[in-house]
């Protein structure tokens, strides 16, 4: 039996060409009239599942039992070969005792009802055991399915989904209680294999990344019940031609984008929670010359430079969370990005790309764009672009006592080329889409009026469209020609658009 694997990830659009332990007591059903192994959970339960869902208890005792075999044969492996096995073996040995805890179950079973399980059941149960014991139980159906975008669960049996285009919808119970929730938890924060990470009453947070690139946040202890937010990148390795393909841009900005990257300008890609700007940001990089040395930092694994295959050259760093014990005000073993960036400076980088700026850590991220050689990009929320200034300086401020509004401004002005905001405009309540588009391409031209920076609309919306087109030429737009870009593209009005976004609210305007 093989295990489960997510499968990777729009409308057309005109191509675009810029350049020893005791096992526990395994529950057996009683006659009369037990469950089947499906019947407590009935085959409904989960849409995602072709088998009927096992018994939840039934699989948890498996995995319990399993991973008490597991650990004891790993341990005498492990003083046999004096190095700890991989993780292809550990699910390779998983795999094999799972299947017979199974077979042995289904024996008893079988002699306590007279009819053994279904072969269907049978590999549903294994299945389970092996999700609750390798990968994320009862959540690994919504972890597989490509549509889901996001997984919200407040408390076991409070459990939400949402789809590409579709509103949140309430789904069946992950597990039994908050406990077994935590559990699994935990078990997850054992096998990130990313520093000291892990969830209880010292620890209340947990920040991980999942199988597939996905981003988990879990909060216990400072909330009345475990809460926990999954976010899926539905996009893992999309270019800007992808971009085009879902109307997140058109071939015009696609190909000023493409043009910014190559002659080495500064990009902040800002938005709301959910917009895209990972997306956006990891299609860009994809016009980074292949072999240019880059360095990506993040707080969780989701760019995923290191393993597209365009870039030979990436040096890949992750924050470390610390292990809940306090030490001159901080968590012990904490590793921020901002700490992480003086390191990567000396890597030998030619740009640095910042998953998501949050903190303090815009300060070196400024400087790092500010003296090196140009071309490194960075996220940062932002609820509309003309907040970013704003954003950006309130950030700084965090950085310390010796930091001020004036010296924010001027580091911005300094560091940053373009602005590039994402917006996306939900009427899924009133039966329409979700859309995602770059709304605003705003250049930094130095320091303006007031002592802020100064910056010009070089994309927005006209009209009815609400997407980025064309308004006013760049002030370096010598330098994009010289990495080829077509200037003529700039004198469309309406840009590469055959018509306005399609809206059920239209915007003020005409076309």
């Amino acid at each position: 039996m093989t295990s489960r694997h997510a499968a990777p990830n729009g409308t057309p659009s005109t191509a675009w060409s810029p350049t020893a332990v005791q096992h526990p007591v395994l529950p057996t059903p009683q006659a009369p009239a037990p469950p089947s192994p499906a019947a407590a959970v009935p085959p409904t339960v989960s849409p995602f599942a072709a088998a009927p869902a096992p018994d939840p208890q039934v699989a948890r005792v498996l995995k319990r039992q399993v991973a008490a075999d597991l650990h004891e044969q790993l341990t005498l492996l492990d003083d046999q070969r004096g190095t700890p096995a991989d993780p292809a073996t550990r699910r390779q040995r998983g795999r094999a005792l799972i299947e017979d805890a199974v077979a042995r179950w289904s024996d008893t079973y079988a002699l306590t009802h007279g009819a053994p399980p279904t072969r269907e059941e049978d590999r549903a149960l294994a299945e389970a055991v092996y999700d609750l014991l390798f990968r994320a139980g009862r959540l690994q159906p919504y972890l597989d399915d490509p549509e889901i975008e996001n997984i919200l669960v407040n408390g076991c049996d409070d459990v939400w989904i949402s789809k590409a285009h579709q509103p949140l919808r309430q789904v069946p119970p992950v597990a039994d209680s908050d406990e077994e929730l935590i559990e699994l938890l935990q078990d997850l924060a054992r096998r990130h294999g990313g520093g000291e990470r892990s969830l209880s009453i010292s620890s209340p947070t947990l920040a991980l990344r999942l199988e597939g690139g996905m981003r988990l946040q879990a909060m216990t202890g400072v909330t009345p019940r475990p809460y926990v937010a999954i976010r899926r990148h539905r996009i893992a390795s999309a270019t800007l031609g992808d971009m085009v393909a879902m109307g997140t841009i058109d071939s015009t900005l696609a190909a000023f984008l493409a043009a910014a990257i190559r002659a080495r300008k500064n990009v902040m890609i800002t938005g709301t929670q959910g917009v895209g700007k990972t997306s956006l940001l990891r299609a860009m990089a994809g016009e980074i010359p292949p072999d240019e040395r880059v360095g990506t930092l993040e707080s969780e694994y989701e760019l995923w430079l290191h393993t597209l295959g365009h870039l030979r050259q990436v040096v890949p760093m992750e924050a470390r969370e610390g292990n809940g014990e306090r030490v001159d005000g901080r968590s012990a073993g904490e590793l921020t990005i901002g700490e992480l960036i003086p390191a990567a400076l000396r890597m030998t980088l030619t740009r640095i790309i910042v998953g998501e700026v949050r903190s303090a850590e815009v300060v070196p991220m400024l400087r790092v764009m500010t003296n090196g050689e140009g071309g490194s990009m960075c996220t940062l929320h932002a609820r509309t672009p003309h907040m970013v200034i704003d954003r950006i300086a309130e950030l700084c401020l965090e950085y310390g006592s010796q930091m001020t509004d004036t010296l924010a401004y001027r580091l911005t002005a300094n560091a940053l080329d373009f602005v590039v905001h994402v917006t996306m405009l939900d009427e899924t309540p009133i039966g329409g889409r979700r859309h995602r588009f770059v709304s605003h391409v705003l250049e930094v031209v130095g320091m303006g009026e007031r002592g802020r920076p100064a910056l010009n609309s070089i994309f927005g919306p006209r009209g009815a469209e609400e997407r980025a087109v064309p308004q006013t030429p760049p002030a370096c737009l010598d330098d994009l020609r010289r990495v080829g870009f077509d200037a003529r593209l700039l004198d469309s009005p309406h840009g590469a658009w055959g018509r306005p976004l399609d809206l059920r609210v239209k915007a003020g305007g005409a076309w």
